[in-house]
């Protein structure tokens, strides 16, 4: 038997993919952790979009459709003139949230509220699925809009948020959309009555969000599936249409790029490529020798003044250096100070430690590109932050034009590498790092790190794994390296 209620989520879900609202309703336990961060971004955009309007009132009751669909009902009635925040619709089942609501003269507004930087079209799917529901229990939308980022905001301090939000009139592309809303609710409605749909996973797994059933339903594809090639969307059909699914499988003549050659040579002997022209160039390179890691965080609601939504801002850099072939010392720099902006400070220390010269190794261009936002902001600096940039020396696309292994299943990330060298670097294994394991979890532990209720006991505990980790990544490029070379 189907839920009584379908949400919103749920029919965007379900036009991604069927299977997936049918999951996503039955069985939510086999799904995989979405993606917090990106969740905690949203809300903290949508927090900071209702401080924009203090004479708004907030529709409670998240877990409690019908309190808050009659508390809706109410403030609409006796305060026709005040914004709503989170007001709750319900027209045949369907049960929606809106992010901002604003009654005007004959009519209403819709305001739904997105953390990105554009309005995209799943925005007005959206959109449309809420204004279709409002209209049909009787309210009036008079206009709807998407309120987006405003990337060019920059943050002058003192808690001044005007300017952050965008407003995009979506009025017109909704209406071309909201006569499909009562048809998709209808279809899932009696899908979600019956046996879990059979369909194969494809393109939208991954469009236009990461499904988190993935794993479950790739549990059984080949141990070599086609998507670890570098691929078109024709090329993919093209070999599915052959009855072909595994990289084993598939015929060399029909391999068109280098690199699916390579990944295609690697699978097919099960055994790793090292093209010897990258021990070539790499020791042309002179000692001393630099390896270098940055961490960063990006706050939708900047904190420091001067800074923009979504800027990669540093705080914390490890290196390795190598003055001769094994002979190694190490430095780095974490700034928790947190009551001030950290890049001023890890700019200045990244100068005076990275020397005059000798190759600096970096695994991305990510490292150039926060270097170039330093010298943005830093003018003063911008000479010698240019002259590391000119002896940045990057790792990826060596490995991806020289090297593969079977194992790293169609992926380069240092962390795919690793495992696959002489004697798989058991010391560089990142399970081994207690709490903080990648990136991500870097930057929470360094968003909890500087909330002003976190204690000193707790700061110290995660500085320390934060050191630990971004040690282990600049390590990791030293043996890497190492590796190549011999």
């Amino acid at each position: 038997m189907y839920p009584r209620k379908l949400s919103k989520s749920k029919i965007m879900a379900g036009l991604q993919c069927p299977k997936r609202l049918w999951l996503q309703t039955h069985r939510p336990d086999l799904a995989q952790e979405d993606n917090q961060q990106a969740f905690a971004a949203g809300n903290e955009f949508g927090e900071a979009a209702r401080r924009l309007y203090p004479e708004g009132r907030l529709i409670e009751y998240v877990f409690d459709i019908p309190k808050a669909l009659a508390e809706t009902q109410a403030a609409l009635a006796e305060q026709p003139h005040t914004p709503l925040f989170e007001a709750a619709f319900q027209h045949e089942g369907v049960v929606v949230r809106v992010d901002l609501l604003f009654p005007e003269e004959g009519g209403l507004r819709l305001v739904e509220v997105k953390s990105t930087t554009s309005v995209k079209p799943l925005h007005i799917t959206d959109s449309a699925i809420q204004a279709w529901v409002m209209e049909n229990a009787g309210y009036r939308v008079k206009r709807v809009e998407l309120a987006h980022v405003n990337n060019a905001f920059v943050y002058q301090g003192d808690g001044d948020y005007m300017g952050l939000l965008a407003h995009a009139d979506i009025t017109e592309e909704v209406s071309k959309i909201k006569p499909k809303v009562g048809d998709w609710a209808s279809s899932f409605k009696t899908l979600l009555a019956g046996e879990m749909p059979d369909i194969a996973s494809g393109e939208q797994c991954h469009k236009p969000y990461d499904c988190p059933f993935d794993a479950f339903c790739n549990k059984d594809q080949a141990e070599y599936p086609l998507t670890l090639l570098s691929y078109s969307r024709k090329f993919l059909e093209s070999l599915s249409a052959e009855g072909i699914s595994d990289i084993r499988n598939v015929p060399e003549s029909m391999l068109t790029t280098d690199k699916q050659r390579r990944i295609w040579a690697a699978t097919m002997s099960g055994k790793l490529i090292l093209d010897k022209a990258i021990t070539d160039e790499l020791a042309k390179l002179p000692y001393p020798r630099y390896y270098l890691d940055f961490e960063t965080v990006g706050y939708v609601v900047p904190i420091w003044q001067g800074t923009r939504p979504y800027q990669s801002l540093p705080y914390q850099w490890s290196c390795h250096l190598e003055t001769a072939p094994s002979t190694l010392t190490h430095m780095e720099y974490l700034d928790v100070d947190g009551t001030q902006a950290p890049m001023r400070r890890f700019a200045e220390s990244l100068v005076e430690k990275m020397g005059a010269d000798g190759p600096i190794f970096v695994y991305s261009s990510y490292e150039a590109g926060i270097i170039k936002g330093l010298i943005e902001l830093y003018p003063d600096l911008a000479a010698s932050l240019e002259k590391i940039i000119d002896r940045l020396v990057d790792l990826l696309p060596l490995a991806q034009k020289y090297y593969y292994h079977p194992a790293m299943k169609g992926s380069w990330s240092i962390k795919a590498v690793l495992p696959t060298i002489a004697g798989g670097a058991p010391d560089l294994d990142y399970k081994q790092l207690d709490e903080i394991q990648n990136g991500l979890l870097a930057q929470e532990a360094y968003l909890e790190i500087i909330r002003p209720d976190t204690s000193k006991e707790r700061r110290d505990d995660l500085s320390r794994k934060m050191l630990d980790y971004c040690r282990l990544d600049t390590l990791a490029m030293v043996r890497l390296v190492e590796y190549f070379q011999s």
